[in-house]
């Protein structure tokens, strides 16, 4: 190994409840890479199942961390980006990576904005229109089939999907300026869950599949987003590296409900690391 590869993750920090920064940094950081953050909001706990938690936004704090990385010539070999707390924020992260990309990095974006037909509460339709707008920025976006809709202004529909509309929505979502998509919660029948990768360029679409386990499981995406990105870091094409993120969910999940564990504080993704760090060729090898 020449050198470690390092990542930037544009997310927030929810104090207890496992998503955002708190599953993306230890992902991240088991898969190899020198994982650095960038703090979008700090709260008491994640928004989903919880009453009461606290929120304070760090949106004036985005730039002068950037400017101070400046000072120290920082680069990254890839930023990932995912909720974003306000519309000032989307602009500010577009900004980002104006300043940090180059001909050689990754700029991978989850437009973390809505979930089961419905945008979350702190989201608008302008916000929405805002992130389609980022996408256009990013390499490779990762939106679920939901988040697909808002950005594209097309009709969601609930399962069962077909081809048509899934690759109707790839297509739409390839047209944002992003050159590869990847689309989440995909499924054409009930034992299967999984993704669409979509290369634009050639148009050749794929699809990725775990045994679907049943049930609502917070912070599974940011855990298929983390170890997606890490696979492709290792080497992985982007089809590989979306069924490693699928493998690496389904295992998160699986491990939860033998655990018995509340589900609103999110899957228990750390005892899956072993099996993520197995597939990306990390545990036994020697660097």
């Amino acid at each position: 190994m020449d050198r470690q590869k390092r990542v930037c993750a544009i997310h927030d920090i929810s104090c207890v409840g496992r998503c955002s920064l708190t599953v993306a940094l230890p992902i991240i950081s088991a898969a190899g890479m020198d994982c650095g953050i960038l703090p979008t909001a700090v709260l008491s706990t994640h928004t989903g199942g919880f009453e009461g938690f606290t929120y304070r936004d760090l949106t004036a704090d985005v730039m002068p961390i950037s400017a101070h990385w400046q000072t120290l010539g920082l680069g990254f070999d890839a930023l990932y980006s995912g909720f974003l707390g306000s519309f000032e924020q989307i602009d500010l992260v577009g900004e980002l990576f104006d300043t940090y990309k180059t001909s050689e990095n990754l700029v991978l974006v989850d437009p973390v904005m809505a979930d089961n037909g419905k945008l979350y509460a702190i989201y608008s339709p302008e916000m929405a229109k805002g992130m389609a707008k980022l996408c256009g920025k990013a390499d490779i976006i990762i939106p679920n089939i939901t988040e697909a809709c808002f950005m594209v202004d097309t009709e969601y529909k609930t399962e069962p999907y077909d081809k048509p509309y899934i690759e109707n929505l790839l297509q739409k979502l390839g047209a944002l300026g992003a050159k590869q998509v990847v689309l989440t919660g995909v499924s054409f029948n009930d034992s299967e869950l999984g993704a669409a990768v979509y290369d634009v360029a050639s148009g050749n679409i794929d699809y990725v599949f775990a045994p679907r386990i049943d049930g609502y499981f917070h912070g599974t995406g940011d855990c298929f987003g983390s170890a997606l990105l890490s696979a492709l870091l290792n080497g992985k094409t982007l089809t590989q590296a979306a069924q490693t993120a699928c493998n690496f969910v389904h295992k998160s999940i699986e491990i939860t409900l033998k655990l018995n564990q509340e589900r609103r504080y999110g899957v228990a993704f750390e005892l899956a690391l072993p099996s993520l760090m197995k597939e990306l060729g990390i545990l036994n090898a020697d660097h």
